[in-house]
């Protein structure tokens, strides 16, 4: 009996390092991708919660390749049962930039114009089709790559790809109307 004993903490001990070595480190990844896909802060955290306690539970059969992936797509499925069982009217509106538009803040004069271009950005982004926003979010601003936004989603890479290319064409050209531009060889 000692010994079932003794390979149960054996266990235990390559279970907790496995999570400290490939779960651990992605921990800001993982909330940064929640934020996106949830547009709340609150809910992201559980989120993450979530992703985390079903990975240290599913620690066990990780072969160690791409922690980030197995991560996402973990963050991904708990996301779509956590939909599944909300009714319709318990959803929020998840919009962000109307809430960040209301707040009047005061400005020095030097900032404005670094004020009045994130403000033609901001509105670029929020004539965006929601599926684009969410991509420009994870690759441009959060970093991602294109199979860990693929991943994140549940969309093929190319579908990424094309969504992204179109925004930023989008964006660009939304600003140019705003009377920003800049040299660039790519449409």
């Amino acid at each position: 009996m000692s010994n079932n004993l003794g390979n149960r903490l054996s266990d235990a001990a390559e279970d907790k390092f496995k999570f400290e070595q490939y779960v651990l480190p992605e921990m800001q990844m993982l909330l940064n991708i929640a934020k996106t896909l949830t547009r709340n802060t609150y809910d992201a955290e559980d989120l993450v919660q979530e992703t985390l306690l079903k990975a240290f539970k599913g620690i066990k059969v990780f072969d160690g390749k791409f922690p980030r992936a197995w991560l996402i797509t973990i963050m991904r499925n708990t996301l779509i049962n956590k939909d599944r069982k909300r009714r319709p009217g318990l959803l929020k509106n998840g919009d962000e930039a109307d809430k960040m538009s209301a707040t009047i803040v005061e400005i020095p004069d030097h900032q404005v114009e670094s004020k009045l271009f994130m403000e033609a950005i901001m509105n670029a982004l929020k004539r965006l089709p929601k599926d684009m926003i969410a991509i420009v979010q994870l690759v441009d601003l959060d970093g991602l790559s294109y199979t860990e936004t693929s991943l994140a989603l549940g969309i093929p890479i190319g579908t990424v790809t094309s969504r992204l290319h179109r925004a930023r064409k989008q964006i660009r050209k939304s600003l140019e109307k705003s009377g920003y531009s800049w040299n660039t060889e790519r449409s």
